[in-house]
């Protein structure tokens, strides 16, 4: 056993692989946070900072307009806490006293303090509301879309709810939305209560990937006439960050190797691909990306993507690829909880392009009373969302609050060994455990 954990413990390990010794450079966890602590990427992080305080604004916003008088008494809001990810001992109302734009606080005669929102923040809902109905039908085109590329083409309501504000739904999407498109599909549900959504009618015009698209703008035609796609050889727009030209120098042909492999539209019916297989990465490599187009920001929070892996057909280590591709997504570590950028469609920590519902976020973090304390960007396996209401809360931080500017360690370019795009042959800790045991009984 001390052999084995000091064996375990070297950061150049050897292990036993079929019989072969193979030696290679190992990190000293496998944590995602140590595997890329030197890929980060200052404006997509700047990009994750406002947006997860932004979002929980709009969660509180959503929260008061579906009470009847649009007010809830602050400690009714305790039970809130999760979602608004605020760390104890801070309280609800000092968070809520550094947005007075957007939310007024007072109490009745009984001395209970009551939270509502501003007649800006009433506005701001209304405006809402309308460009929601504006997308109502390019949103129900994507979730469309997204069931035609699952397996059974239908999925879980519930695991659908996750994608409601990345997808622009709307807050009734569960009650009444779901029925406004019985053309495109449908809620079913399974003896046990499971309800679905299913998909009514395949439509071939929607079976064109956004790739595919851009690549046939300005020509003649649609795409691909075919109602049941295939194989496609387009490459995937690259775009490395200035300290990753190390990583393209030495990964260069296993880059352009990937670029030029056909592979499976991510609509056509994937159960007979190996997993493992390149085969099996490129067309997974092709939904992430696909996927990614649909949403308003043009991100996505990994761990709401996991749960869609035996639908769409995805590996299990979906982290590990969105890693491995590091020039077509980016995955930002702020907190506990990860996001994955689809790197073509920003310019620095700006969209390119910016549809309605992202401009009305904008409006949103305007009125909002964090503007950024200048600070260093630390990754820890204990973080969490809490990190950045630290400034929300802290009167120390007030003089701070001017613009959001977010100093992230950028120190260090990739000097670790990773098959970029080679054969993954990373181990996991028990992984490698089981291996030294099989040879030391060898």
């Amino acid at each position: 056993m001390v052999m084995c954990n000091r064996w375990l413990g070297r950061t150049r390990d050897r292990y036993c692989y079929n019989g072969e010794f193979l030696i290679r450079w190992m990190t000293s966890s496998r944590r995602v946070q140590d595997r890329s602590k030197k890929k980060r990427v200052h404006d997509l992080e700047v990009v994750t900072e406002k947006w997860k305080i932004v979002s929980k604004i709009i969660y509180l916003m959503e929260l008061l307009k579906q009470e009847p008088e649009m007010v809830i008494p602050v400690r009714s809001l305790e039970n809130h806490r999760r979602q608004i990810n605020l760390p104890r001992p801070h309280r609800i109302s000092d968070f809520l006293r550094k947005t007075p734009k957007l939310f007024e606080l007072y109490k009745d005669q009984k001395g209970v303090l009551w939270c509502g929102m501003t007649p800006k923040a009433e506005d701001l809902m209304e405006q809402q509301q309308r460009v929601i109905e504006d997308h109502a039908d390019k949103a129900a085109e994507y979730v469309t879309r997204f069931l035609m590329m699952s397996v059974e083409k239908r999925l879980p309501l519930e695991k659908i709810a996750h994608f409601r504000r990345d997808f622009g739904l709307s807050l009734d999407f569960r009650v009444h939305w779901v029925h406004k498109y019985p053309q495109h599909f449908k809620v079913v549900k399974t003896l046990d209560g499971i309800e679905f959504l299913e998909l009514v009618s395949w439509n071939p015009e929607w079976a064109i990937t956004e790739l595919e698209k851009k690549a046939v703008r300005g020509a003649a035609g649609s795409g691909s006439e075919s109602e049941f796609p295939g194989m496609l050889s387009l490459p995937f727009p690259l775009k490395f960050p200035s300290n990753y030209k190390r990583v393209y120098r030495y990964y260069a042909e296993k880059i352009q190797h990937f670029q030029e492999m056909s592979y499976l539209s991510p609509y056509a019916d994937a159960r007979g691909l190996k997993a493992g297989s390149l085969e099996f990465d490129k067309r997974a490599v092709a939904v992430m990306h696909e996927l990614l187009n649909f949403t308003i920001e043009k991100r996505l929070v990994t761990d709401h993507l996991t749960h869609f892996r035996w639908e769409l057909v995805m590996p299990q280590k979906l982290m590990r690829l969105l890693l491995k591709h590091c020039g077509i997504f980016y995955v930002s570590e702020r907190g506990k909880r990860f996001s994955v950028f689809l790197t073509e469609a920003y310019e620095g920590s700006e969209l390119i392009e910016k549809c309605p519902l992202v401009l009305w976020k904008e409006k949103v973090l305007g009125l909002v009373g964090y503007r950024g304390r200048k600070k260093k960007l630390e990754v820890s396996s204990e973080g969490s969302d809490a990190e950045c209401f630290d400034d929300l809360v802290s009167d120390q931080c007030d003089s701070e609050l001017r613009e959001l500017h977010v100093k992230i360690d950028q120190t260090g370019t990739l000097d670790y060994e990773d098959p970029l795009l080679g054969d993954d042959l990373e181990m996991d800790v028990g992984e490698i455990a089981q291996t030294y045991r099989k040879f030391e009984n060898s």
